[in-house]
């Protein structure tokens, strides 16, 4: 999975989520504010925790079932991350939630709201991160420093095809041999597919120079590519021509994407990090952004290093 970088190349190495707080990530939402309202919205942040065991903690202390539990998007475990929780309680009396304090939860705020929090419904995620131990060319390093502000590929990062890839293999056996499987691993599976024919497609166009600019037959004003699904590729003429040339050679998934009901969709291909900020602290780099819903801190990061993600030995 180490498709090209678009900036000249990783110009260093550093060691990554070391501790969580070398990653963190604040949503950004403002849900709305109803007293009056069958859903109670909590403010949490955690930390060595992923966002379906704070959920599972929410639900239990409520009394309520897990589906009644909503939330804008999942957050990094290995990292401290701060998000929106919607809990439907209807009328009920709220528990003190102050019980679920502890190293993994905080809660922060809490008020009544009119409807269940959604998957993607935010504005986006403010990110703060630490690379320690950072090894290679300093000079190289504040070259794509200064020009990752200005837009990176649009990549989805690698946990996406789930450990060692695990998801997409998993896409692979139910498009080539019909394995069953159960539904969430199923989901899972389709999402790797997806993401997988957008990357080759986004990758072709970087080895080409052309995915910052629209091309001949682009479906929408800004360059794109395709999110696989039912339905004819909306792009045409010379971009038709290039997707064709890389989504072919993965027939198999595309066939099994269209038969699971999946629409076609476009996704942009550059990702413009919003009020990006740098600062050097001796051999450590504090990195500073926000990205939009679905966008990947590490497609940002991977222009500029080569990784050892430090958090397996780290998080219990």
């Amino acid at each position: 999975m180490d498709w090209p970088r678009a900036l000249g190349g990783a110009a260093i190495e550093a060691d990554f989520r070391s501790i969580p707080e070398d990653f963190v990530v604040e949503e950004l939402a403002a849900p709305p504010v109803d007293d009056g309202g069958e859903h109670v919205y909590l403010q949490v942040r955690k930390r060595g925790a992923n966002t379906n065991w704070v959920a599972q903690q929410l639900a239990r202390a409520a009394g309520v079932r897990p589906g009644d539990i909503g939330f804008y998007g999942l957050k990094d475990r290995h990292a401290v991350t701060t998000q929106w929780f919607s809990v439907w309680l209807g009328q009920k009396s709220a528990p003190d939630w102050s019980q679920l304090n502890s190293d993994e939860i905080a809660i922060l705020n809490v008020f009544r709201g009119p409807r269940k929090l959604r998957r993607g419904e935010h504005v986006g995620n403010r990110f703060v991160i630490t690379l320690r131990n950072v090894r290679g060319d300093r000079d190289q390093a504040e070259s794509v420093l200064e020009r990752l502000g200005e837009g990176v590929p649009n990549y989805f990062g690698e946990q996406r095809f789930g450990r060692e890839g695990g998801n997409l293999d998993l896409a692979l056996r139910i498009a080539e041999d019909n394995v069953r499987v159960r539904r969430s691993d199923r989901a899972f599976a389709m999402s790797a597919a997806r993401s997988w024919l957008f990357n080759q497609v986004l990758a072709e166009r970087v080895r080409r120079d052309c995915w910052r600019q629209a091309m001949p037959g682009e479906p929408i004003e800004e360059p794109s590519g395709p999110l696989w699904g039912r339905g004819r590729n909306p792009a045409a003429a010379e971009l038709a021509t290039l997707e064709s040339s890389v989504t072919d050679q993965w027939k198999g998934l595309c066939d099994w994407l269209e038969h699971c009901g999946l629409q076609q969709e476009r996704r942009a291909l550059l990702l413009r990090p919003d009020g990006y900020g740098f600062n050097w602290q001796g051999d450590n780099l504090e990195l500073a952004f926000a990205l939009p819903p679905g966008a990947f801190a590490t497609a940002v990061l991977r222009e500029l290093a080569v990784l050892a993600n430090e958090s397996g030995a780290n998080i219990k």
